[in-house]
């Protein structure tokens, strides 16, 4: 292995969720959990399923797998503590996964215009290619909150 493709590797966390196995870049990570109690509320956030307490702090708990694998899951073996860029602010969020997590180093493959919005790049790992997930893309962030909200505003336009 050469200098040059030392330095174009990058870690990454691989997470599970179902039979399928994603990856998130390492350095969006703050820590990985054992589950523990959601606090659930009434709220029209969507994609929350609750919060959870952790150092001190209220933590989203977002739940992806429906918009990753087309259903619920509702077994979680621990929560990947992420970390999401909301303009110039970083904010906590928790993503449940239901199996084992790993860290590897890989190149990634930028994704292309005909990737889905959630896909933030390709990597290969013990031959399969795994998506690099857009953490920004598929958890609620305050531009989805506005809209919504100034979509509920508007005036019902009757004929």
């Amino acid at each position: 292995m050469t200098v040059s493709t030392e330095l174009e590797l990058q870690s990454f966390v691989l997470l599970r969720l179902g039979e399928r196995r994603f990856a998130v870049s390492a350095n969006q990570i703050a820590e990985l959990v054992a589950p523990s109690r959601v606090f659930r509320f009434p709220h029209r956030t969507p994609k929350l399923e609750g919060v959870i307490l952790r150092r001190g702090r209220i933590v989203p708990v977002c739940d992806v797998s429906e918009m990753l694998l087309g259903k619920r899951l509702t077994s979680r073996r621990f929560y990947l503590i992420a970390v999401r860029k909301y303009g110039a602010q970083r904010e906590w969020v928790a993503v449940p996964v239901t199996g084992e997590c790993e860290l590897i180093k890989a190149e990634m493959m930028a994704a292309v215009e005909s990737d889905a919005p959630h896909v933030a790049g390709w990597l290969s790992h013990d031959g399969d290619v795994i998506e690099v997930l857009n953490l920004d893309a598929i958890t609620p962030g305050p531009e989805q909150l506005l809209a919504e909200a100034a979509a509920r505003q508007r005036p019902e336009v009757r004929p």
